[in-house]
């Protein structure tokens, strides 16, 4: 299959890539590189263009006979998205909706979106099955919602096919060490708690220890980038015609921020001192999966299923890679 991934020189896009590439697909990632790395694409396998570029990408669709679209391209800082409204509106759904009138002009009906836990806000039972209600409480899990609705829209309409997949919190690096996370700024914990270990922060600050959790602070369910990009391969297998799925993608399991410090800890064997910060806004205590309907319909089973190995991979691609890219 040819496979236009869009966003596929950022983490999870990247990943995405090589998967693709490894699984004997024709694979090209589009990209403006705001965020993403050209380093993290394979040579000859990146085509630098912005997603509201819509001759650009009808062009791009035409001209590698493109047969499906993965769309990974937004942007993803939830305070960003609150002190920026504007941004996130405009990359997050004007572009988006330029892409699916280009796989329109174009004639390819075939997507598989990146989605988020976001677009359910702060979910009333956990862990979290697709039929919670989708109550988003900031502009960019809300971008995210509107482009799940977008997309059942264009399938009723216009026989698009898509899978909507609801991340939890990616984590991790392709074991084989060639890419990795690299944000600017980071925002996930794992990476800047192994800045810590690497001497790049002096500490790491825990947001809160009062939330209502074992240990007091914040649970969340961390996934690996690969089991993610692994998803994304057996969803495109699964599109039909006019019909879209809409999938969690998580382990089950909750790991807790002191969880999380510990784990790295003893991955690193460095001390990472920690000190007792305020709670942030908006941050539930606890955000778990209930990802049984993609184990169902994609026969998909998450192969990293503890926070040590996840930890690991992520140490690795540090160590080999302290500045990134």
């Amino acid at each position: 299959m040819n496979v236009l991934v869009v966003g596929g020189a950022g983490y999870i896009g990247s990943h995405a890539v090589k998967m693709l590439a490894d699984a004997g697909h024709q694979v090209w990632a589009y990209d403006n590189l705001c965020r993403g790395h050209k380093e993290a694409v394979p040579t000859g396998r990146l085509i630098l263009g912005e997603v509201a570029d819509r001759p650009k990408l009808v062009a791009t669709l035409r001209e590698k006979k493109i047969d499906a679209v993965m769309h990974f391209a937004a942007f993803a800082l939830v305070n960003e998205s609150v002190n920026d409204p504007s941004l996130y509106y405009r990359n997050n759904v004007i572009a988006a909706l330029e892409l699916l009138d280009a796989m329109r002009e174009a004639n390819v009906m075939r997507i598989v979106f990146s989605s988020t836990t976001a677009t359910y806000g702060e979910p009333a039972v956990v862990p979290i099955p697709e039929t919670t209600a989708q109550e988003p409480i900031n502009p960019y899990g809300f971008t995210k919602l509107v482009i799940e609705k977008a997309l059942a829209d264009y399938a009723a309409a216009y026989g698009l096919a898509y899978a909507a997949l609801r991340y939890f919190n990616a984590a991790g690096a392709d074991p084989g060490g060639t890419i990795g996370e690299d944000h600017d700024p980071e925002s996930h914990l794992i990476p800047i708690v192994l800045q810590v270990a690497l001497g790049q922060r002096e500490k790491i600050t825990i947001f809160g220890d009062d939330y209502p959790t074992p240990d007091g602070t914040c649970i969340r369910d961390y996934i690996h980038v690969n089991d993610l990009a692994d998803a994304h391969l057996r969803a495109l297998d699964r599109l039909q015609p006019g019909k879209g799925i809409c999938l969690n993608l998580g382990t089950g399991r909750g790991t807790s921020v002191r969880e999380i410090i510990e784990a790295c800890r003893s991955v690193t064997g460095h001390p990472i001192p920690e000190v007792m910060g305020t709670r942030r806004a908006g941050d539930p205590p606890e955000l778990i999966a209930d990802a049984r309907r993609a184990k169902a319909e994609l026969g998909w089973e998450p192969k990293y299923k503890d926070v040590e190995t996840i930890v690991e991979t992520a140490w690795a691609w540090h160590q080999k890679h302290p500045q990134g890219y």
